[in-house]
């Protein structure tokens, strides 16, 4: 099955052909019923056209020797049909694109309104389409045409969502429907074989689309799945890779570290050693030799550091990022007397060590941001995913004009933006002096 979001796009659609598809048919009825020399104007008996035949008047409740509505108006059929069907269009449209509705039928709501649209125009076709004035689509022929665009629209949605079996059942269970309704309702039967013929034809129509529909939208499915997995291979190498190179990173620094340590104490060591020689023979030299040591000391001390300080793992390896992030939050809080709101999803879903550092960076400079110029007394920080990372950090603070920021090249929005393309993200800031700022990272 596909996503939600999809079949959701896709019923929309279907609703918009509906639409536009009635909307034809009713400017052709117009040109068919105004602009031909049909007699529709005359008191005509009350026909059954699909069939070619007199449809009794007293099956319809009216006595003979009085007149009729539709004597009257021969066109009241047509105005009911595109009534009834426009009416039942627009509803589908409604709930297609109400968000509401979809979350109130849950898992019902694609199979509601596929078989709104698979049972409404047979149901209007039949009890309607026959009573039509004579014209050219007043017949058999013409129920099947104006009916068919829409059910081939409602067999794209069940191929669409469903496996082929429930394709083949859709194309049956709307011709049994269809003959079932004409069977049950005051059409002749001896003239049935008309419209059996016609379902027939429909019918193997329908399965010979509905398999080719079906076939594509599972190789769809299955390039889509491929894709799938060919992203999580190639995000998994790319981690694979950058944790590689770090753990190459590590080794030379750590090699780096050696040098620099054990050559510092080596040199202390020969260097105390010749000052212990001396001592007692030149005490300036001694002092001289003391002195080259705690240089020595003080110049080995530094490199250490410097190494050390690369060879540390950051917060986010230590922690992983929500806590991370919760970290910096609760640290700038506490440091600046700051209201501090948190809402970070736990588990987050699986991230690549670079989207993880990545929103970790730019959720540390926002909130040094809050921190260092904002002015701020109430600030929050969100992390959710749903389809997408979202990190969302908003201050109440004095704000700033992202024009005159633009402008000035500032390095550190210049650098979150940065960061947020590098791994396929979007960065929105808005800000308004004296309304705080919010920055909204995308992935």
């Amino acid at each position: 099955m596909h996503s939600p979001k999809e079949s959701t796009r896709l019923l929309r659609t279907a609703a918009w052909i509906w639409l536009g598809f009635l909307l034809a048919m009713a400017v052709m009825d117009l040109v068919l019923y105004t602009q031909t020399n049909l007699p529709i104007t005359q008191n005509l008996p009350l026909q059954q056209i699909t069939l070619g035949q007199q449809f009794p008047p007293n099956q319809l409740g009216i006595q003979p020797g009085q007149p009729n509505n539709l004597q009257r108006n021969p066109l009241r059929p047509v105005y009911l049909f595109y009534c009834a069907s426009g009416l039942v269009a627009v509803f589908f449209f409604i709930f297609a694109h109400s968000t509401w509705t979809q979350k109130k039928l849950g898992q019902s709501f694609y199979p509601l309104l596929l078989l709104t649209i698979s049972t409404a125009p047979i149901m209007i076709n039949v009890l309607i389409t026959p009573r039509f004035p004579q014209g050219p689509l007043a017949n058999a022929e013409g129920m099947a045409l104006r009916q068919l665009p829409v059910l081939f629209v409602a067999l794209a949605l069940a191929a669409w969502e469903y496996e082929l079996a429930h394709v083949i059942f859709f194309s049956i269970a709307t011709t049994t429907l269809e003959l079932g309704l004409i069977y049950f309702s005051a059409i002749d039967y001896r003239s049935i074989s008309v419209f059996i013929f016609i379902a027939i034809v429909r019918t193997i129509s329908f399965i010979a689309v509905g398999v080719f529909i079906s076939l594509l939208v599972a190789q769809l499915r299955q390039q889509r799945e491929s894709l799938r997995e060919a992203n999580a291979n190639l995000s998994h190498y790319a981690s694979t890779l950058e944790q590689l190179t770090v753990s190459r990173e590590r080794n030379r620094l750590a090699r780096e570290l050696h040098d620099t340590l054990a050559h510092s104490l080596t040199a202390i060591s020969v260097s105390l050693e010749t000052a212990k020689a001396y001592f007692d023979v030149d005490s300036n030299k001694t002092r001289d030799l003391i002195d080259r040591s705690l240089e020595s000391t003080r110049l080995g001390v530094d490199e250490t550091r410097r190494a050390l300080k690369a060879l540390r793992s950051s917060s986010l390896e230590d922690m992983g990022l929500n806590l991370a992030i919760q970290r910096a939050s609760e640290s700038a809080a506490a440091r600046f007397h700051l209201n501090l709101t948190l809402d970070l999803k736990n588990p987050m879903p699986s991230l690549s060590p670079d989207v993880e550092q990545t929103i970790y960076r730019i959720a540390q400079e926002c909130i040094e941001n809050i921190a260092s110029h904002s002015r701020a007394k109430n600030f929050s920080v969100r992390l959710n995913s749903n389809g997408h990372t979202m990190l969302t950090i908003q201050d109440d603070g004095i704000g700033f004009d992202l024009d005159a920021e633009k402008s000035t090249g500032h390095f550190g929005l210049i650098g979150m933006r940065e960061r947020a393309e590098l791994v396929g993200g979007k960065l929105k800031i808005e800000s308004e002096k004296g309304k705080g700022t919010k920055v909204v990272l995308t992935i």
